[in-house]
């Protein structure tokens, strides 16, 4: 089987035009529409539509359209268009998050053998139903309802009058069924599907039908957010948890009949901003030793219902500091006045004497703590940190910065 064909990498905040090549690439009309129909489901957040093109915003990831698929990568630095090393460093933090796992792909050989992101979740995907299958799928009961030739469970009493009258000798009854035939089975079906139609010609298809062969005969249902809002899980579906995961991943991202013609379009899309201060906290958290409680997404009451929260708050005996995440490339500038009054906040509701402001960058900066005027209890800094070693992710990070505090 052969490799996805047309793959356009592109960067963060970049563009495209229609009607132009990219790499020998044409980007199309109906691939510009396809896109624009896409973000106006969401609210018009991943890209800006320009006449006759479109820039994309902080969103990284993937999207295949009508046989085109477009990988965007995050860039930090200002000129050289490694696509590769980009493609690593994201690859990278979606693995360190856990949004992400790569059996037996070193880095260096994602880059290499061309593979994009679609099919490293396509091929999760597969491995995990496989193993489900080596392991043997459960089976959970149900309802089972409608009409009988001999009467079992219970008779469904206004149905079976309102059925019935000619066919005396059926029974509309509900009776419990034990099988293979329930919600998480047909969750996972759907999401085989779309894998099906997205990975057809690609060396992960021959992989897909022995699967989906395996796979036990089950009912079609249409699955939403609400289905999985739902979804009830026990100790006997743990072994499930991952493979509903990425089914939710993909079935919640995939957009039918959205383009122009029959083609149905994936995107699995995630913000750059959110995925840095992810990556900053699980490093920091790997890295915590005794004495060091490191927390995210801390929040208190501010003014009126109205909650504030810092990235990533660090305490270490009877200090406290707060971090907050930014994935820009801030160069030779300096922060903006609303960042620096929302560190001040932060250090006086956490009672904090170092609050950090956090950028990328591709040499390492070491944060000067300067006071606020005319409060020397409490300090800021800016922040730079070197995300790349060599060209692989800097898995370090969380070390440098407990000592730039500590």
């Amino acid at each position: 089987m052969s490799k996805r064909q047309n793959i356009l990498q592109v960067f963060e905040h970049s563009t495209l035009h229609y009607g132009r090549q990219y790499n020998d690439i044409t980007f199309e009309e109906k691939h510009f529409n396809a896109l624009a129909k896409l973000n106006q489901l969401h609210d018009n957040e991943y890209f800006t539509l320009l006449h006759k093109g479109i820039k994309f915003s902080q969103y990284v990831g993937v999207i295949q359209i009508d046989g085109l698929t477009i990988e965007i990568l995050p860039k930090i630095d200002g000129s050289a268009s490694n696509e590769a090393l980009w493609q690593t460093v994201l690859i990278g933090m979606l693995r360190a998050t856990k949004r992400l796992k790569v059996n037996n792909l070193g880095q260096a050989n994602v880059s290499k053998q061309h593979i994009h992101l679609l099919d490293i979740y396509f091929e999760w995907f597969l491995n995990e139903i496989q193993l489900l299958e080596r392991q043997g799928l459960i089976k959970q009961y149900r309802t089972n309802v409608g009409n009988v030739k001999a009467l079992k469970g219970k008779l469904e009493f206004a149905e079976h009058i309102n059925q019935n009258l000619i066919h005396k000798e059926r029974f509309y009854t509900s009776h419990q069924v034990y099988d293979h035939n329930h919600q998480i089975h047909q969750i996972l079906w759907v999401a085989l599907g779309i894998i099906g139609q997205f990975s057809s010609g690609t060396h992960l298809y021959s992989k897909f039908k022995r699967i989906q062969a395996n796979f036990p005969e089950v009912s079609r249902i249409n699955v939403n957010a609400n289905t999985f809002k739902k979804l009830t899980t026990n100790r006997k579906t743990q072994p499930y948890k991952t493979a509903i995961e990425i089914a939710r991943l993909i079935i919640l991202n995939f957009a039918p009949n959205i383009s122009s013609g029959k083609e149905n379009m994936l995107a699995l899309l995630f913000d750059m901003n959110n995925l840095w201060e992810e990556y900053v906290l699980t490093m920091l958290k790997s890295v915590s030793a005794e004495g060091i409680v490191v927390k995210g997404q801390e929040s208190k009451p501010f003014w009126r219902g109205i909650k504030i929260r810092p990235d990533i708050v660090i305490e270490k005996s009877d200090k406290t500091y707060v971090i907050d995440t930014k994935w820009k490339n801030i160069g030779g500038s300096k922060p903006s006045t609303n960042d620096l009054r929302q560190m001040y906040v932060y250090n006086e509701y956490w009672d904090s004497t170092k609050a950090l402001l956090l950028y990328p960058s591709l040499e390492t900066e070491k944060p000067q703590f300067i006071p606020f005027e005319g409060d020397d209890n409490h300090t800021c800094a800016m922040g730079k940190l070197n995300i790349l070693n060599g060209d692989q992710l800097n898995e370090n990070i969380g070390v440098e910065i407990l000592e730039w505090f500590l």
